[in-house]
């Protein structure tokens, strides 16, 4: 089977929806900032079963497919008991192709980013999986197109797997200590350049890892089409931060690991090889006060 885009369109979709081959995952998480900083967090489930794109089943990022024994949201899992929930879900070694979505970033805010399809993906990614696909606009763009929604719940035959994790795709904090400093590699803070620059209060610490750069997830789509930009409007992005560097190694990070895989994506998608996701990003980083902070400007693109 050909390679399939890792961001595919609702068109593309629509022309697929009764193929076999298909695997459609439904990834939604809801993230709802509060006033005073902080976020609450809840599964899509219950909206799934109230509709969803036909023939898609629901993968639950939040509760099923983190870490069951951390404390800190949104850690990877123990690799058996990843492929054990995702290849009872479907998705496997079977001449197959995935395609995730979810309903947006965060609830009532208007950026493009699936970044809880991209954390998916890239945990797939990491375990091995191949064929991926995020679905541009999500859910949101498919309603807006008056595309067909099921009530109905989604079921493939368990599939079985056996590929090999992909080490190089997760950076521990260890990793992220020693790039300090090191010119070799760039650190991605993938928030926004208020958290960046440390004037918000949604972690324990304020501020950024020292020797980062910023690029906000939410710079890569446009609001008004659902649609991630260009990959030339994206180039110009990344090169004003040096990440399209063939000689550098990219980690990126965000408060939970969430924002930072759907900016690896995007610099996959633009041909870059040497890209890690700092899986426990600032929400592990700044609950250690021995690890260091910057806040004040920096470069940032915004």
């Amino acid at each position: 089977m050909s390679t399939i885009p890792q961001i595919v369109t609702t068109n593309w979709l629509a022309e697929r929806l009764d193929d076999p081959k298909l695997r459609l995952i439904d990834a939604t998480t809801f993230m709802k900032p509060l006033e005073d900083g902080g976020i609450t967090l809840s599964s899509g489930k219950e909206s799934y079963q109230n509709g969803h794109i036909p023939g898609a089943v629901y993968a639950d990022v939040m509760n099923e497919l983190s870490h069951p024994d951390f404390d800190q949201s949104f850690t990877v899992p123990p690799r058996d008991y990843f492929i054990e929930k995702v290849t009872n879900l479907g998705i496997g070694d079977e001449d197959t192709y995935t395609v995730i979505y979810d309903q947006g970033a965060l609830v009532g805010v208007s950026v493009v980013a699936p970044y809880w399809a991209s954390r998916l993906r890239w945990q797939l990614l990491y375990e091995g999986f191949e064929n991926i696909a995020v679905l541009d606009g999500g859910l949101p763009k498919w309603k807006e197109e008056n595309r067909p929604l099921s009530k109905e719940k989604g079921t493939y035959p368990k599939a079985t797997f056996n590929g090999k994790r992909n080490e190089q795709l997760l950076a521990t904090k260890d990793d992220v200590l020693k790039a300090i400093g090191d010119e070799s590699v760039l650190l991605i803070n993938s928030l926004s350049p208020a958290d960046f620059y440390g004037e918000t209060n949604t972690y324990a610490r304020k501020g950024h890892i020292p020797g980062s750069v910023n690029v906000f997830f939410g710079l890569h789509g446009n609001t008004e089409t659902k649609e991630t930009l260009s990959d030339e409007q994206l180039k110009r992005t990344f090169e004003q931060v040096g990440a399209l560097n063939p000689n550098k190694k990219i980690i990126t990070y965000c408060g939970g690991g969430i924002a930072a895989t759907w900016n690896a994506l995007l610099l996959e998608k633009l041909g870059v090889k040497n890209v890690a996701v700092y899986d426990g990003s600032l929400n592990e980083w700044t609950a250690d006060s021995s690890l260091p902070l910057t806040t004040g400007k920096k470069t940032t693109i915004n």
